[in-house]
C-alpha cells in the first residue's frame, strides 16, 4: 500500500489521506509522514467500530478507496462518509463489497495484488507510479541489528512459518529449512536468523530447527517488534520464507526473497520484485488436487493439500540460493 499511496501523493500534493488501518499494521507504519492514521483494534471486538465511527462523526471526504475486500472492511467503510466509494470489480469484491461502494475499478482477474491495488489509482488517470516504500525505522531498532549482525559475513534470515488460519498449508519442513540453513553456514559462512511470529506453534517450530540444526542458528521468532523485523530483513542479504508478511517486507525493503509457494500461486501473491527466486509447485499442487491446470481454475485458488509443501525440494531451494548470493563457495564457518 505504501507505494500506492506515495504515488496519489506526488499526482496529487495538496490532497490529504487519512488510512484507516489495522492495530498491528500501524506498528509497523507509525511514523510514516504526510499521512493520518485511525487504527482499527479487531481485538476490541464491536468497539472497534465504534472508535473508528467516533474519529470520523462530523467529517467528510471527497472520495474513499476500499482497498481491502473483507467484511470487517466493509462494515467499517460505512462509517465513511464519501461522496465517491471505489472498490473492487464484482469478480474480487470479496464479502459483498459491492454492496458498499457506488464505483468499481475495471474487472483484470489474473493480476498481482500489488498491480490490483495500483488500479485504483489508476482509475483517478494517474498513471506513473511512485514504487517508494519510505517505512521509518527508529535508531534504537537500527542499534538493536547492529548488535545483532556485526558485519563481515552474509546474514540470511529464515521465516519458516506463516500465520495459522484454518487449512492453512504453507510451512515447509523444519528437516528442510535445516539443509538449507547448513548449506548457507558452509558454503557462504552466512549467519542464520530465525525470525517469525510470538505464537507457540512458531516458538516451537524455530526450537526444532535450532535443536536439529549442526551450524549456530540464530532464534529471534517471537523476540523482535516488526519495526525490529524490517531492519533485520533492511540489512539481510537474503531472506527465504513460505507465502508470508516477511517476503513482502523484504520487497519493502530492498531485499532479495526466496519465496517457497505450493499452495498459492505466486504470480499473484509473491514477492514482487523476486518471481524470477520463487520455488513454485504450485502448478503440480493445484493439478495433484483439482486435476486442472492453473489457467483453468479461479485466480488465487488455494490448495488445500497438507502434503503439498513437500512437493518443494531442497535441491531447488539451494539452486535460487545460488542465484541470489553468488556461486563461490566460503570456508569461513
Amino acid at each position: 500500500m505504501v507505494p500506492v499511496v506515495r504515488t496519489i501523493q506526488r499526482a496529487w500534493p495538496q490532497t490529504a489521506i487519512t488510512w484507516i488501518i489495522g492495530a498491528t499494521e500501524y506498528q509497523l507504519f507509525a511514523g510514516i509522514d504526510e499521512i493520518e492514521f485511525i487504527t482499527f483494534d479487531k481485538s476490541r471486538g464491536l468497539r472497534a467500530y465504534s472508535d473508528i465511527r467516533n474519529q470520523l462523526r462530523g467529517r467528510r471526504f471527497p472520495l474513499l478507496l476500499d482497498m481491502h475486500a473483507s467484511m470487517r472492511a466493509n462494515i467499517a467503510s460505512c462509517f465513511v462518509r464519501a461522496n465517491q466509494r471505489l472498490g473492487f470489480d464484482r469478480a474480487r469484491a470479496k464479502d459483498w463489497q459491492w454492496v458498499f461502494t457506488n464505483q468499481k475499478i475495471p474487472a483484470n482477474p489474473r493480476q498481482h495484488v500489488m498491480d490490483g491495488l495500483f488500479s485504483f489509482v489508476e482509475a483517478l488517470g494517474i498513471t506513473e507510479r511512485d514504487m517508494r516504500w519510505d517505512i521509518p525505522i527508529p535508531g534504537a531498532d537500527r542499534e538493536f541489528v547492529d548488535k545483532l549482525h556485526a558485519g563481515g559475513r552474509p546474514m540470511c534470515v529464515i521465516s519458516p512459518c506463516t500465520s495459522q488460519r484454518f487449512r492453512n498449508y504453507r510451512n515447509w519442513s523444519v528437516k528442510n529449512y535445516v539443509a538449507v540453513a547448513e548449506f548457507l553456514s558452509s558454503h557462504y559462512g552466512a549467519q542464520i536468523v530465525l525470525t517469525g511470529g510470538p505464537t507457540d506453534y512458531e516458538k516451537d517450530y524455530g526450537a526444532m530447527i535450532l535443536k536439529a540444526a549442526s551450524c549456530p542458528v540464530t532464534d529471534l521468532i517471537g523476540r523482535t517488534s516488526l519495526k525490529q523485523l524490517l531492519a533485520i530483513i533492511e540489512r539481510a542479504n537474503l531472506v527465504i520464507c513460505p507465502d508470508s508478511g516477511p517476503a513482502h517486507m523484504a520487497t519493502a525493503a530492498g531485499t532479495p526473497v526466496v519465496g517457497l509457494y505450493a499452495t498459492s500461486n505466486r504470480y499473484r501473491t509473491g514477492p514482487y520484485y523476486s518471481q524470477h527466486l520463487v520455488v513454485d509447485a504450485y502448478a503440480e499442487a493445484a493439478g495433484r488436487e483439482f486435476g486442472s491446470p492453473v489457467g483453468a481454475l479461479p485466480w488465487g485458488k488455494r490448495v488445500r493439500d497438507p502434503n503439498a509443501m513437500d512437493l518443494i525440494k531442497v535441491e531447488s531451494v539451494l539452486e535460487k540460493v545460488q542465484q541470489a548470493l553468488g556461486t563461490e563457495s566460503s570456508t569461513k564457518q
